[in-house]
């Protein structure tokens, strides 16, 4: 048997609905088919559907202290909309943040490789480094480990600035050709690791 609730239009049903459970109840009863079909059209998806439909209501009975409701009808489809919107930005946040770590997981990979390669050089360089001659290696390493100036490397090993010029010179012509075959090396184990994927 249905209550007398049946029989008020929706305005008297909205003005009945901050302090009447019996007026909410009508109010489920009414449009809840209506908008849960909306909702699932929307999303082709049945759980989901029924899911947000209760919040939509849930939300409704909340809030219907805090502001008048002229259409019930319009709200509901209007509370439907935006929470079919605000489930399209979580999906797509969602989908951003898969699509984002995935991105991260093989760009990581990259990154493992470089830096790799990178300790590798950084190694290899140390090695050339230390088959300097030792005189070389002294002023090499002044000027790029402790970066003194030509001046004060002069001063410290007791040489001319033209020297220390000639020596540091000298050093990098020497460790480019020791580190040349490393990095053509590197580089083709580069390709062939990119390879292993196409």
């Amino acid at each position: 048997m249905k209550s007398i609730y049946h029989t008020y239009s929706d305005l008297e049903l909205s003005a009945l609905l901050p302090t009447d459970d019996r007026a909410f109840a009508e109010v489920y009863d009414r449009y809840f088919g209506i908008i849960y079909l909306f909702v699932r059209k929307m999303l082709q998806d049945e759980d989901l559907a029924e899911d947000m439909t209760q919040q939509i209501f849930l939300a409704l009975y909340e809030n219907r202290t805090s502001s008048a409701i002229r259409s019930l009808r319009a709200y509901l489809y209007q509370s439907a909309r935006y929470a079919l919107i605000d489930h399209g930005r979580r999906q797509k946040s969602v989908s951003n943040y898969r699509k984002g770590l995935q991105e991260y997981v093989e760009k990581g990979e990259w990154s493992t490789e470089e830096t790799i390669i990178q300790r590798d050089l950084e190694r290899q360089i140390e090695k050339e480094i230390q088959n300097l001659p030792e005189k070389m290696r002294a002023v090499f390493e002044l000027s790029r480990k402790h970066y003194l100036s030509n001046k004060d490397i002069a001063a410290t090993l007791g040489l001319s600035e033209g020297t220390v010029r000639q020596q540091i010179h000298n050093a990098i012509v020497r460790l480019r050709a020791g580190i040349s075959c490393f990095l053509a090396l590197a580089v083709m184990a580069s390709l062939l690791w990119i390879n292993r994927f196409f």
